[in-house]
């Protein structure tokens, strides 16, 4: 169904290609994941799939490229849209109408579906992926997590044969990805439709890959079934860097298959149990205060009466379904959203209350859409002082700093926004969705930079749906629905159980292994260090016995 031999691809200016003497061949039915780290020309190869390149974004390419049997060199974008479904990293970029309904009806519309069929569609659709009570919604309303499911609704209205997805998944909280997710699998393995996808939370879709195409950082392209590019590639989820600790063949994929083998795992771990910690009620002065918070829109409440703190050198996970008040809760504690009742305060001051030069050195915010704080023409001009550029080091290396930020990758744009607002030195760090597009790399070095803030005394607020991420730096998660805060608690106490947002090893291990992530299940397995040997006391000489008795 889709072929790509030899394809090199340059943007024009370029000083080097993005994809590299490429092959690639899906089969009708199959469902290829396409990963690699952020930048590697991901979303470049998908365009390629429906003509966006170069036909719209400019550029020389070299090769072959088909789809259908039919080369995508002169048919332009237009003359694919009954045959490849595409959705973006940024859904709302696509929309065109102001209420779901309509932007489900719309690519129908310009291909001539008569009416009744048109109808029948949408609502098939809206029962596939569960939209149904956003029907009449207005486009402006929705979340992050509910555009997504709503454009990838508005691809498959129209009937495609190949549906190409960028990301579909990293607006969703856990529960809605495994909705969509399990919805692109019946499409596959009911329909037979031919689905490429590319994904950076590899624990969410590897297991329904049928194979995986692994862009190295040279734009060249490693194809095979998962298990195998997984076993040595430099990206791998949870599950399979727990199999390589645990000597696992073949690697699983899958928690249900992981399970079947970690029985003589959950044996070592168990001799290794660690004490349980005890709880000090004294500890360090919280940084940020919210009391009563409360945020209405248009008579709907979307943050009602949340209250909580977070302390000087904390890492704060805020979670919860899609459109359960998140991001309107952030953005009134920055002072940039609405507040309709209740106080914030960020040692001591209201972000709302004092001048924006003061408010950013209270409280940075990263959105979940980072692109909208990005107006100039280049990288090295968003940066301008020297700390941005360190910073921006640390999380995205070798990035052009001539390149302009929209024509970098979603995550590559997350990571300099972040920098940007990092380099002011605020007391408090407000972050939406800020693994959205980042690599496993990238997170790691995320992972450092919150560690390091937190060591400095500041209070980290991180809102996100990657429960893997989570794990790893949150010292608390607090969880919200419908806008209320109904939980808080220790991250091992919220997540190890839960049969929702639990991360991979504690799915395949129990929470009684008291194990979120494979770098906790690493340390367990550790030798304990050698107690230090104990200086030996030198021999005392034999006295000669006294003259007396001798």
């Amino acid at each position: 169904m889709i072929r790509l031999h030899d394809v090199t691809f340059t943007y024009d200016g370029a000083p080097s290609p993005v994809l590299l003497h490429t092959d690639m061949v899906v089969a009708e039915g199959e469902l290829a994941l396409v990963a690699g780290a952020t930048g590697s020309g991901k979303s470049t190869l998908l365009r390629l799939i429906n003509g966006l390149v170069p036909h719209f974004s400019g550029g020389t390419l070299q090769g072959e490229v088909r789809v259908a049997g039919a080369s995508t060199r002169h048919r332009p974008p237009k003359r694919w849209a009954q045959t490849v479904g595409y959705v973006g990293q940024v859904p709302r970029a696509g929309f065109v109408a102001t209420r779901v309904e309509d932007e489900l009806a719309y690519g129908m519309e310009q291909l001539g579906v008569a009416p009744a069929a048109m109808r029948a569609r949408v609502e098939e659709v809206l029962d596939l992926l569960g939209i149904e009570v956003l029907r009449g919604r207005s486009m402006v309303t929705l979340s992050g997590g509910e555009a997504q499911r709503v454009a990838i609704g508005a691809a498959l209205a129209a009937g495609p044969r190949v549906l190409v997805l960028d990301e579909p998944t990293s607006a969703l909280d856990p529960g809605a990805a495994e909705d969509v997710l399990a919805s692109i699998a019946r499409l596959v393995h009911d329909l037979g439709m031919t689905v490429l996808m590319a994904e950076h939370r590899l624990e969410r879709a590897v297991q329904l890959a049928d194979t995986i195409v692994y862009l190295d950082h040279h734009g060249r392209a490693h194809q095979g079934p998962p298990s195998e590019i997984l076993r040595d590639a430099p990206i791998a989820p949870p599950i399979v860097e727990l199999g390589r600790l645990a000597g696992w063949e073949p690697l699983p994929l899958s928690v249900r298959d992981a399970r079947r083998l970690a029985t003589p795992l959950r044996a070592r771990l168990e001799a290794t149990r660690p004490l349980p910690t005890v709880a000090h009620d004294d500890g360090p002065p919280p940084v940020i205060v919210v009391n009563d918070v409360t945020v209405i829109y248009d008579g709907f409440t979307a943050v009602d009466q949340a209250s909580f703190t977070v302390a000087a050198g904390e890492i704060a996970a805020l979670m919860g379904r899609n459109g359960s008040g998140k991001s309107s809760l952030v953005w009134a504690m920055r002072g940039i959203g609405p507040r309709t009742s209740g106080t914030v305060r960020i040692k001591g001051e209201d972000p709302a209350a004092v001048h924006p030069a003061r408010a950013r050195a209270l409280a940075a915010l990263v959105p979940d859409e980072p692109a909208d704080l990005l107006y100039l023409d280049s990288v090295a001009a968003e940066c301008g002082e020297g700390a941005t550029r360190d910073i921006l080091a640390r999380l995205l290396p070798g990035v052009d700093p001539a390149a302009h930020p929209r024509d970098l990758s979603e995550g590559q744009r997350l990571a300099l926004v972040l920098a940007l607002q990092l380099a002011h030195g605020p007391r408090a760090v407000l972050l939406d969705e800020p693994t959205r597009g980042l690599d496993y790399a990238a997170k790691d070095q995320l992972a450092h930079i919150l560690r390091d803030l937190a060591a400095e005394g500041k209070a980290v607020l991180l809102v996100t749906h990657d429960v893997e991420f989570a794990a790893r730096v949150a010292d608390r998660v607090m969880t919200m629905a419908q806008g209320e805060m109904i939980a808080a608690g220790p991250t091992a106490q919220m997540l190890a159980a839960s049969p929702v947002l639990a991360p991979q090893v504690a799915r395949i291990l129990g929470p009684e292994a008291a194990c979120l992530t494979v770098e906790d299940v690493r340390r367990r397995l550790a030798p304990a260090p050698a107690a230090p040997a104990q200086p030996t006391q030198p021999a005392q000489p034999t006295q000669p016995p006294h003259p007396t008795e001798a």
